[in-house]
This record gives C-alpha cells, structure tokens and sequence, in this order.
C-alpha cells in the first residue's frame, strides 16, 4: 500500500500514516525506510512525531524510546512496537499490512 512519496520523508524524519486502518508510523534512516506502530506502549503517545536519533525514536509524551529498525523499546525488552514491511519503488514509498 503505498503511502508517501519518499521526498516526503526527508533522512531524520517520520510520517504518520493511516494502513489497514491502523496509524503506522514511517521513518526514514539516512535514506532507509522503516514503520512501525504510532502507539507508545508506554501511554499511547505518537511515536511518530517524536524526535529521532539515528535508528531511536523517542516518544514526545514520557520519553520511551525505540529502535525503530525493531520496534524495540531501548529499556525493557519486554515491551516491542509491531513493525512493518516497508518497500520503496522509484519514488514511492510502501507499506505492507
């Protein structure tokens, strides 16, 4: 399902976006894409507006951070945002449900 246009998602920067009714949240890492669930496990926050470091997303709400190659959270490895499928063709970007 195609979301954005990869000019769309500059390096360092997210998207929230809408897929099988879900809100997902797509990152670009120096020009890799990567997505994940928008709800912090946490409280429910955006993780998609928060501030991402490199692979780390932090959530703008209480501070939980993620590896959002993963879904990882950084301190309890009990907690793990779903990820999701990213495909990028020419100038679209994907994301498989």
């Amino acid at each position: 399902m195609t979301v954005a246009k990869v000019s769309d998602i500059p390096p360092g920067d997210a998207k929230v976006v809408v897929v099988a009714g879900r809100p997902v949240a797509v990152f670009n890492v120096n020009g890799t894409f990567f997505a994940t669930d928008n709800t912090c496990l946490h409280r429910g926050g955006p993780v998609g507006e928060g501030f991402l470091d490199g692979a780390m997303v932090t959530c703008p709400w209480h501070g939980w951070q993620y590896d959002v190659r993963s879904g990882q959270n950084l301190v309890n490895p009990a907690a793990k945002l779903r990820t999701y499928q990213v495909v990028v063709e020419g100038d679209t970007v994907g994301v498989v449900p």
